[in-house]
Order: structure tokens, then sequence, then C-alpha cells
């Protein structure tokens, strides 16, 4: 009964996120992820923390020499934050998704725009738990943040299936701080005010990846006000 509930409540949530993302937020976080000035203050530090997580992602790769030739997977890729200049860079071929159509369809928009080579990227819309393949290297930035605590360990054991070397992840990590902070509703952009916002313990996060064979090989805190992501790398023993 109690994992049949589990089920139902999950389903719920993941209906309203999909549901939010198609209209309200979609407007928001596309918004807050591109260059307009037409965003609130909070909006604009958000920007900016996101945008360290990724400029930290992109630096992590290009040391490693890992790019082209090398398949990557961007798991709730949004608008293309990071799809977009990982094409840029040479990436050998990317596969990007989202669970919402409308974000994956601007990403792709967003892609054509650049001129990107689109033959080597591809975005399509669909909920982390449907994503199947097999890719040298996968990404899942600040996409946690709609999943309690079992539910994003379980998505790590998923996301590693799916990765031949290395995954990326990154998720609000769970402090007192951070608790007392979204609490009182200054953690995140305001009151979406329809979805939860969830931070994890690193502890569970890493040892769901550990018990997959993958092993944590580097990590670092990105924040800016109302904003914290922690960056984790794995690479597979």
């Amino acid at each position: 009964m109690a994992s049949e509930q589990n089920l139902e409540i999950k389903a719920t949530e993941k209906k309203i996120v999909k549901g939010y993302f198609e209209t309200t937020g979609f407007d928001r976080w596309n918004r807050i992820y591109s260059d307009t000035d037409d965003v609130n203050k909070v909006q604009r530090n958000i920007r900016i923390g996101h945008q360290k997580t990724v400029d930290e992602v992109l630096s992590w790769i290009k040391e490693s020499g890992e790019l082209e030739n090398v398949s990557f997977c961007d798991a709730g890729c949004g608008v293309g934050s990071l799809s977009l200049p990982l094409a840029a860079m040479g990436a050998g071929s990317l596969s990007a998704s989202d669970i919402s159509e409308a974000m994956a369809q601007e990403a792709d928009r967003r892609a054509r725009e650049e001129g990107l080579d689109m033959d080597r990227l591809k975005f399509s819309a669909g909920d982390l738990e449907s994503l199947a393949g097999s890719f040298h290297t996968v990404c899942c930035l600040d996409v946690f943040i709609h999943y309690p605590q079992a539910a994003a360990e379980e998505m790590v054991r998923h996301l590693c299936s799916l990765t031949e070397q290395r995954l990326i992840v990154s998720f609000a990590p769970y402090t007192p701080l951070l608790a007392l902070l979204k609490g009182i509703g200054q953690l995140f952009p305001g009151p979406s005010k329809t979805t939860r916002a969830y931070t994890l313990k690193e502890d569970g996060i890493v040892k769901a990846a550990e018990a997959c064979g993958f092993k944590l090989v580097r990590r670092s805190l990105n924040q800016a006000p109302f904003y914290f992501s922690r960056l984790i790398e794995f690479r597979r023993n």
C-alpha cells in the first residue's frame, strides 16, 4: 500500500512539474536563462549562479580532453544552457531532453539560430525516468530540485546505468541554513509556486553512485544570492 501511494505521489508531482514548465514556468525560466533585462533581482542572481555551474562543467569537460568523438546526454536540458555551448565546443554527439516540450523546442530553436550542427545535436521531450541509451558522459544539472531524497537517489542509479565513463550532477545541498532559507521562502525564485523544491543530502547521492560502480572524483559548490548548487563529477571505476 505504501509503495502504491509513493508511486501515486510521484506521478502527481511529475504531472505538476510538467504542467508548470509548459506554462508559467516556461516563461519564467526562459527569461532567467537568457540575456533579457526583464527579470527581477532574485531571478538575475539565479541566472548568475546557474551560469557558474554551467561554466564549471564546461571547464571540467574541456580540461579532460574528452569532447570530440564523445557522446553526451544532457538530462533535463531546459532551454539548452549546457547543450548549446557544449555543442559549440565540438562535442561528438549530444542527446538532450527535458520534461517540458516547450523547453526542448526552445532549446532546438536557439541551437538552429546559433547555426549549430543539428546532425550532432538532438532535442526531445521526456522525463528522466524514460531516458534510455548509452553515453560516454551524462550531465544532469539543477534538475534534482524536483526530486525528494529517495527519488533523487533512484534517479542517480538510473543515470549511472546510461553512463559509460562520466556522470556529472548538480543539486541543492541540504544544510540546516538552506533548510531554514527554504522554509522562509528565500532560497528559490519565489513561489512558482506550484512545484516543490527539494534540498538533498550529498551522502545519499554519493552512495547511490558508488553502489553502481562510480567514484567521486571532484566536487564544488557554486552559489549566488538565492542559488546554491553542489556540483559533483563521478567516474566509473
